[in-house]
Formats: C-alpha cells, sequence, structure tokens
C-alpha cells in the first residue's frame, strides 16, 4: 500500500529544453514513513468514523489473539501471491487477478489501521476517543518505516491485522 501511496505522491514532470525536471515528493525512507503514517491516519480516521463499532471489534480481535492473527495473516497473503501467479498464468486469469490483488490491498490496508489502532490502544488507552490511539499508532508504522529492521516488524502488524480482518471476515 505504501508502494502506491508513492507512485501517487511522485510529480514527474516533462523534460523542459532537455534538462530533466523530475520532482519525487517521496523517496527513500523518509518517503516510506510519510506514505506509512498517512496511509494509517486516513484508513484508520475513516474506519473510526464509518465503521466504529466494527474497528473496536477488530481491535479487539488483534489485541486477544495476535500470534493466530499474524499466522492467518501471513498464510493468506502467501495464498494471495499464489492463486494470483496461477491466474496470471492462465492469461484469461488476468481479469480476475487484478480485482483480487486490489482487493487484498484494500484489505491489508485497512487490517493494518487496525492493527496499529490496537497497539496505539495498548499504548495510551482509548478512555478520550481514538485520536491519540490513531496518532500513537501513525507515529510508530511511520517510525518503523524509518529503520530497516522496521519493515519486518512493520509487515508482522500488518500482517496481524490483515488476518484478523479475514478471519472474521471469511466463514
Amino acid at each position: 500500500m505504501t508502494a502506491l501511496l508513492q507512485a501517487v505522491a511522485t510529480v514527474a514532470v516533462a523534460e523542459t529544453n532537455g534538462i530533466s525536471t523530475d520532482v519525487a515528493v517521496t523517496d527513500g525512507l523518509v518517503g516510506s514513513a510519510i506514505g506509512a503514517v498517512l496511509t494509517t491516519l486516513v484508513v484508520g480516521a475513516l474506519m473510526i468514523a464509518v465503521v466504529p463499532d466494527y474497528t473496536d471489534r477488530m481491535t479487539s480481535v488483534v489485541l486477544e489473539d495476535p500470534i493466530d492473527s499474524l499466522l492467518y495473516g501471513v498464510l493468506s497473503l502467501v495464498a494471495v501471491l499464489l492463486v494470483t501467479v496461477l491466474l496470471v498464468v492462465t492469461v484469461v486469469g488476468i481479469f480476475v487477478a487484478i480485482p483480487l490483488l486490489l482487493v487484498a490491498a484494500l484489505m491489508w490496508a485497512i487490517g493494518s489501521a487496525i492493527a496499529y489502532l490496537a497497539i496505539g490502544e495498548r499504548l495510551v488507552g482509548r478512555d478520550d476517543g481514538w485520536l491519540k490511539p490513531l496518532l500513537v499508532g501513525a507515529g510508530l508504522n511511520g517510525a518503523l518505516a524509518l529503520t530497516g529492521i522496521g519493515g519486518l516488524v512493520a509487515f508482522a502488524v500488518g500482517a496481524a491485522g490483515f488476518g484478523a480482518v479475514l478471519r472474521t471476515a471469511l466463514p
């Protein structure tokens, strides 16, 4: 999802008089951190505003059973990737693979935001509402994106949220 935000945020200006004027808003680790923070803030805020009961229920699932959610998320991601490769190989399946990947990316963004909200809730509580947990979770996601090993931790957090969302959505 961060790559999608980077692609959207990258502004490319056409070459003028043989001089490249390529302006990239997001580059490297800082760009990844900005994308991670913005994704968590936007998706988290939308989840809190539109479906607060669902958000509360999902954060509880992540906090109550993080290991099962993580394993379910990783295995589901592997399954989505394998199914996508198989669909692309059949050529006709490309028309199914593209929407599958888009839905999976959306579910990942929702799950990741929920997992970071759950961590923020655990760290600062939610007595005053969702604002503090949202800001702490987004900040944590951005801080993890700034470090090399943080990407692995961020993946695990996202996978736990992805798994929690899918575990409750799928029969």
